[in-house]
Formats: structure tokens, C-alpha cells, sequence
């Protein structure tokens, strides 16, 4: 997608290292699996985000992305603290209009943010915020016009709720929001079947039905050891 417009795209995530990333996907999965099919999720959205019409594109991240993960992105240390404040700290630190994106919904596309950015493109836009729901009540895309910490500060994360009580501090302070498609997190296998599902042509299709059809994957996939 070309003809880029005033926009940030943000991808918040964290390096995925058995042990410490899409724990809860285990079991079925092993962590190895889990950190691998995590991988895969974090960069299939990191090519997603290359494609939409940004002016710039950060990188956030708990930990060192790969070379290619890095690639087009400027790269930036998530900042200490609970979830709100890591994303606090985003926005403060951005400038101009912004989307922020987690790692967990793969089957993300610039379909599904159609409507963000046919609103921000016009010169009357509708919205000072867009919002995209995710099925576990938590929010997967989180867009602003004029960027502050003070919108998501203090909002619970995390919760069957959080979606709900960000939309409604951004209606307390005045804001207008849209609300885009609401897809599904990648929280336990059976959310990474589903979404697989979406988007069978995939490289995250594929290695999510190797990991169920195969216990010794990732290391029969790559051939190598675990």
C-alpha cells in the first residue's frame, strides 16, 4: 500500500524466548513450540505493518528483535511497569497521529483498518480515536489523533473488561471513537487453531497445524535440536 499519510504504526512485543512468551500456550504446546509459534505471529504482523501507508514505524519491544523483524522499524526499549504504563509511555513519547498493534492477532490486515484510515485520510475526520475489540474483551489495535499517556493510564489490562473501560476513558475525555473489526487474540492453542484457520495460506497456518499434528515440533520443522 502506497501513498503514505501522517501516521505511526507501533507494534508492541516482546522477544520470544521459551519460558517467557504465549506461556499459556502450554500445554498442548511445549514452550519451545509456544516461543516458536510466537515468532512467527510477531513477524507475520511486523510484515503486515510494513505495508500500511505510515509515515514511520516503531518497534517496541521486551528484549532484541531478529535482523528482519528490525527491518524498517525503529526499534525502541518498552519502558518498566504494568501494561498501562508501557503503553503510557508510547504514547508520550509519540508525536502525530498513531495506531498501536499488539503481536497476537497475525490475521490482521490493512482491510481491517480500512476504516481508520479512510477517516484519518479525509480532511474532515470523523474520529479522534479508533479502537479494535478483541474477543476476550481486551482491545488487539488502539489508534489516537492527538497521542497522550494520560488516555490509557491507570486502565485496567487484562481484563474481560479492559476494551470496555478504554473506550470509556477515551468518551470521558471528550473523544470520539470508531470502532474497527474485532478479531481474536492468540492467548491459548485454541485461539492460534482458530486464527489459523483465518488465514490458511500462512506461514503461522502452517506451523500451528504442524504443532498440533507433530509433539516434537519446532525441532522437526527446522531439522534441528531443541
Amino acid at each position: 500500500m502506497s501513498n503514505n499519510m501522517d501516521l505511526t504504526v507501533v507494534v508492541i512485543a516482546k522477544e520470544c524466548l521459551p519460558g517467557r512468551v504465549k506461556t499459556r500456550l502450554s500445554p498442548p504446546l511445549s514452550p519451545e513450540a509456544a516461543a516458536a509459534i510466537a515468532q512467527i505471529s510477531l513477524t507475520q504482523t511486523l510484515d503486515t505493518a510494513r505495508t500500511l501507508p505510515a509515515k514511520s514505524r516503531w518497534l517496541v519491544m521486551d528484549g532484541t528483535p531478529t535482523a528482519h523483524d528490525a527491518e524498517g522499524f525503529t526499534v525502541v526499549a518498552q519502558q518498566a511497569g504494568g501494561l498501562d504504563e508501557r503503553l503510557a509511555a508510547i504514547f508520550d513519547a509519540v508525536t502525530g497521529p498513531v495506531l498501536l498493534v499488539g503481536m497476537d492477532t497475525p490475521q490482521f490486515s490493512a482491510h481491517h483498518l480500512a476504516p481508520l484510515l479512510a477517516d484519518w485520510r479525509s480532511g474532515a475526520p470523523g474520529h479522534d480515536a479508533w479502537i479494535g475489540p478483541a474477543t476476550d474483551g481486551g482491545f488487539w489495535a488502539l489508534a489516537l489523533r492527538r497521542p497522550s499517556g494520560r488516555l490509557v493510564r491507570g486502565v485496567p489490562m487484562s481484563t474481560e473488561s479492559t476494551g470496555q473501560r478504554q473506550r470509556e476513558r477515551l468518551v470521558a475525555e471528550g473523544l470520539s471513537v470508531g470502532t474497527l473489526t474485532e478479531l481474536t487474540d492468540m492467548d491459548y492453542f485454541d485461539d492460534a487453531v482458530a486464527i489459523a484457520s483465518l488465514i490458511p495460506a500462512t506461514k503461522f497456518a502452517h506451523a500451528v497445524h504442524a504443532a498440533a499434528d507433530n509433539p516434537q515440533y519446532p525441532a522437526a520443522l527446522s531439522g534441528a535440536r531443541l
